[in-house]
């Protein structure tokens, strides 16, 4: 991660805060106001970091690919980097929460809150990586949202019907690939192999006292879960919106490792390196589902959808119906979507007048427009019912095929 924070000062990508620096509010307020990294030299008198992959040009520059290739190069993935054990984890010391400057990011929140926080965990032989938010109980305990169905969630099932605890580790401040791969919906247990493909074909790891596996990361906090629940929230979510209290496991920590002056890294609830975690790491899933049924270019989950319920998807169409199929490929791809647009190759998407010039020329509201009823949707949009149904509505904002050139807008050579 250090080594990524000074690649990214080198090209002017990092706001150095010298300043005290409250981590109740006043820093994710700081960190809220720009998409560069934002360094804290005095954070409650720690240091830390926010924002470390809040562009896309910040993922590029981590992965070394061209911005506009990005989603192609992501889509490419083989999961089959290596991992490579580099022995046990050393120096730890008892667990004691207060060593890290852990935020409250806003006013509504039940606490302080873990939010960049990767729980690595192993169950029967298979590795699992994921964020999950964790609020702070007391100095050794914190309760965690693990959401129920997700890989934590039944590896934690799995152990407790033996009578066991389930082991984890929680890295934080690792490099900023480690981190998208742990959000990256991967081959069961590839989340490591993935990290490691991403980083260039290798990754180091080593094995804490539980056993759990954890790559370099500037603070470890190893420990277990068990059959002890804790209320949970509330807490901002990816719309802006808070996420209502429930009971979620807690996690008990018996040691911590940490680096020599470690940086801290919080990640802005619904900003925008929050939306791009949890979004972009959908959108190469998004393109190779639609390149099974046309000839896909580029896709995007928008900010303005919170980096998750909106998707446009930019294709070649080689018959009339393929931007219908690219609608229904898109929402099985990623079951939380919301809204899909569809567009011709000409369309910028990143640009959200061009894709709305699409939708204003290119759009007939009774033959353009999909409406999909009682299905499924996102847990957290506000608009869900009871029952989490929701309704998904695709727009396909294609030309007509055989009448392009009345849809040729005009250009100087």
């Amino acid at each position: 991660m250090r080594d990524f924070i000074e690649m990214m000062r080198e090209r002017g990508r990092v706001e150095d805060i010298e300043n005290p620096c409250s981590t109740v509010y006043e820093a994710p307020r700081v960190a809220s106001r720009t998409d560069k990294i934002v360094f804290f030299h005095n954070l409650d008198g720690h240091r830390g970091v926010m924002n470390l992959l809040a562009s896309r040009g910040a993922l590029a520059a981590a992965l070394g690919v061209e911005e506009r290739r990005l989603v192609p190069h992501l889509a490419a993935a083989t999961y089959n980097g290596r991992v490579l054990d580099a022995g046990r984890c050393g120096g730890g010391v008892p667990a004691d929460l207060s060593r890290i400057p852990v935020m409250k990011h806003f006013p509504g929140d039940a606490g302080r809150y873990i939010t960049a926080g990767i729980v690595f965990s192993s169950c029967d032989g298979v590795e699992n990586a994921s964020i999950h938010r964790m609020m702070v109980i007391d100095d050794r305990h914190v309760v965690a949202r693990l959401v129920e169905g997700r890989h934590t969630h039944t590896m934690l099932k799995t152990a407790l019907a033996r009578g066991e605890r389930l082991p984890v580790a929680v890295t934080i401040g690792t490099h900023p690939l480690v981190t998208f791969a742990a959000c990256t919906r991967v081959p069961e247990g590839k989340e490591l192999a993935y990290a490691a493909e991403l980083m260039g074909g290798e990754l180091s790891v080593r094995e804490c006292g539980n056993g759990v596996r954890v790559p370099d990361a500037e603070i470890v906090l190893e420990g277990y879960i068990g059959q002890e629940t804790a209320p949970e929230g509330p807490f901002v979510d990816i719309t802006g919106t808070y996420d209502p209290v429930r009971q979620q496991p807690v996690i008990e920590f018996n040691r911590i490792y940490c680096k020599g002056d470690p940086i801290y890294h919080g990640i802005l609830p619904a900003g925008d390196e929050h939306k791009l975690l949890m979004g972009a790491p959908y959108e190469p899933k998004i393109y190779r589902a639609v390149s099974e049924v046309t000839t896909v270019r580029d896709v995007l989950l928008t900010k303005g959808g919170a980096g998750y319920l909106h998707a446009v998807v930019k294709i070649r169409k080689n018959t009339q119906g393929d931007g219908k199929n690219a609608i229904m490929a898109a929402f099985a791809a990623h079951t939380s979507l919301k809204h899909v647009v569809v567009v011709d190759e000409d369309i910028e998407i990143h640009d959200p007048s061009d894709v709305e010039y699409a939708i204003a020329t290119r759009v007939r509201g009774d033959t353009d427009i999909m409406v999909i009823t009682g299905v499924r949707g996102s847990s957290l949009d506000p608009m869900r019912l009871a029952d989490g149904t929701n309704v998904k509505v695709g727009i396909d904002a294609t030309m007509v095929m055989g009448r392009e050139d009345e849809f040729r807008r005009a250009e100087w050579v």
